[in-house]
């Protein structure tokens, strides 16, 4: 005999599979409603929110999950950025001729195949640099490793300014431009392309490859978090003695966190180098780093869904502030009495305060932690 008593779940997670799917429409639809309500600038807007994503869940992986705080993670943005840029531009070509063969572009790869080779390697090389940056700093904790990485970050940048002699390999602060899109198997995503019968424009084409990317990333972190590699990296963001008393090789597991934040971080370079096409050095100054630690914050340290969330709002907010800030007071005014840049970052600041008071942990922290101060 049936138990009565026991409430049915298909009522449950029929909602929930409606609200999945709304979601999940209202996200593949978001280019062509930005396109059609605020145009060409709020496609790139969205892009570049997606950019924020990646850098967010890759300095997650340092911050959230190791618990090993750095203020330079922008560096390895910069690195994979350069990185692709020197891969699928004429510069490399120009100052240095007998390179010109061993670049992914001379190499009679497909073109999709030489824009993937590039990613790789932008990604590999970030990491190589994370690795190398780890390896001697990783014995300091707090204050000392965030003191540690800021100045990683200023050196990177400073480099990327001045390298332009007496090699010019980053062409200094007038940057490196002409870099070749990213190239898929339907063709170059700087051409529009027609897609289920809907024209996409390179922005639109640009913003799902990023989702996939996003997506990709953010599954990569969270089989990373329920692995042994990632309870091993919960036990060292708790208490560093404890987990090298059971056993734990610390050292080890706060350079690969080091490693695989660092790779995210070159992807999200690479991918805003072909974006773009053209990289300087005034995108990858400190206060970038200090976004992206926002966003991590924000959203809540160590929780996957809780930082694309963070990402997301301090991305798209400030935008929307922008755009509503100017009309309002010509509603109510007659005229515009403060600038809207002005007013933005006073609404901003006054949210970012109000948030980390009365939400300590993040607006989406990790369940268990909702109430912890």
């Amino acid at each position: 005999m049936p138990n009565v008593f026991k409430p049915s779940l298909q009522p449950v997670l029929g909602k929930r599979c409606f609200y999945i799917a709304l979601v999940a429409l209202g996200i593949l639809a978001a280019p062509v409603i930005a396109s059609y309500g605020i145009g060409h600038y709020g496609v790139r807007v969205l892009n570049f929110a997606l950019l924020s994503v990646i850098l967010a869940l890759g300095l997650n992986i340092i911050v959230g999950f190791a618990g090993l705080l750095s203020l330079g993670y922008i560096a390895f943005y910069a690195i994979g950025a350069y990185t692709a840029a020197l891969l699928s531009s004429p510069h490399l070509g120009t100052e240095f001729p007998w390179m010109c063969a061993y670049l992914p572009l001379h190499l009679h790869l497909p073109p999709a195949l030489a824009s993937l080779s590039v990613v790789l390697v932008a990604m590999a090389v970030a990491a190589l640099f994370g690795v190398l940056l780890g390896a001697p700093i990783l014995r300091l904790r707090g204050d000392y490793l965030a003191l540690v990485t800021l100045g990683f970050g200023e050196i990177v940048r400073i480099s990327l300014n001045n390298l332009d002699r007496p090699l010019n390999l980053t062409n200094g602060p007038q940057g490196i431009s002409d870099i070749a899109p990213l190239f898929v198997p339907g063709g170059s995503l700087a051409q529009e392309h027609l897609v289920l019968g809907f024209t996409l424009s390179p922005a639109q084409q640009y913003y799902y490859l990023f989702l996939a990317c996003v997506l990709l990333v953010a599954w990569i972190c969270q089989r990373l978090q329920r692995s042994r590699l990632g309870r091993a990296w919960a036990a060292i963001r708790e208490d560093e003695v404890a987990a090298q008393a059971m056993g734990i090789q610390t050292q080890k597991i706060k350079l690969l966190a080091f490693g695989l934040g660092a790779a995210f971080g070159g992807l999200a370079g690479a991918l805003f180098a072909s974006f773009q096409q053209f990289v300087s050095p005034e995108s990858f100054s400190f206060w970038e780093s200090v976004m992206v630690l926002a966003c991590v914050v924000l959203g809540g340290m160590g929780h996957i869904r809780g930082v694309i969330f963070g990402a997301l709002l301090l991305s798209l907010f400030p935008e929307f502030l922008r755009l509503a800030i100017g009309p309002l007071q010509l509603a109510l005014f007659g005229q515009e009495w403060v600038s809207v840049d002005v007013i933005r970052q006073l609404v901003y600041g006054l949210a970012m305060i109000a948030i980390m008071l009365y939400r300590p942990m993040g607006l989406w922290p990790i369940s268990g932690k909702r109430h912890s101060h």
